[in-house]
């Protein structure tokens, strides 16, 4: 992993969180802090509020207390192009893509942030919005050599196995230059041949992108093999924080989240 364990240099800090819908709180006084560099693994059963942070943290929801600082920045309350302008991208668990555009226009469209030209330069296409646009151009042909997609950047995306289509919404997430990248359930219906070059394209985006992943999953392999931090959310609730070996351990995870059995907490180490 790129994150440095003796220097802690925490890029997301989230403290005390909470946000009610209606009578259910939804999550209650969550705090976590994401290092520099790291792999951080969220991890729960069904409605533990999982995604519910990550839609604080982009900004889809306003949590009603608490601070989420951002390489020290108070974020909370931001609109979501003002977090993603900030250097956090998110890929999500329901693909967002847009089907009836192809895989190149998909990720070109997340350039926008990168795009300082006004209306007119872009109606006339000259000067500053020529050289952005190639600009914009070049690193989204980066990001397909890297994803292995260069088969299929002019087919639309409406028309591709599921398993592309994770591809290219990892990739479009990754088309808005983040620092940090929060990413839903990335293997979620996915093969296991899926799956495993999902889980090689998370360890290069965060080693040799340099760039801090924040993953919401359900599946265990992926989350002990991959994360050097884990957190785990039960009913909104912050229940255990470690590494992936303690958390394997804890007896409170195996009952809320990995069930009673030996043989499960076994399975996880």
């Amino acid at each position: 992993m790129a994150v440095l364990k003796d220097a802690p240099d925490y890029q997301l800090e989230v403290e005390d969180v909470s946000i009610s819908f209606g009578g259910i709180r939804a999550l209650n006084n969550v705090s976590l802090s994401v290092r520099r560099g790291e792999i951080y693994s969220i991890i729960g059963p069904n409605g533990a509020g999982k995604t519910t942070l990550f839609n604080c943290i982009g900004g889809l929801y306003r949590a009603q207390k608490g601070s989420i600082k951002f390489e020290g920045k108070e974020i909370l309350g931001k609109k979501p192009p003002e977090i993603a302008r900030l250097g956090i991208a998110r890929a999500f668990q329901n693909i967002a893509l847009f089907e009836g555009m192809t895989v190149l226009d998909n990720l070109m469209s997340a350039r926008i942030y990168h795009s300082n030209y006004g209306l007119l330069r872009a109606a006339v296409y000259l000067g500053k919005c020529m050289s952005e646009e190639v600009r914009n151009r070049d690193k989204v042909e980066e990001i397909i050599d890297f994803l292995d997609i260069q088969a299929i950047r002019k087919t639309l995306v409406g028309s591709l196995p599921y398993g592309l289509q994770k591809r290219v919404e990892l990739g479009r997430a990754l088309a808005m230059d983040p620092k940090l990248m929060l990413i839903d359930e990335p293997v979620s219906g996915m093969n296991l041949e899926e799956t495993e070059d999902m889980a090689r394209y998370l360890l290069d985006i965060n080693e040799e992108m340099k760039v801090t992943v924040v993953l919401v999953e359900h599946d265990m392999g992926l989350v002990m093999d991959l994360s050097d931090t884990v957190t785990v959310l039960n009913f909104g609730l912050k229940i255990a924080e470690g590494s992936p070996k303690d958390i394997a351990a804890n007896p409170e995870v195996i009952r809320a989240y990995l069930g009673e059995t030996d043989t499960r907490e076994e399975e996880m180490v």
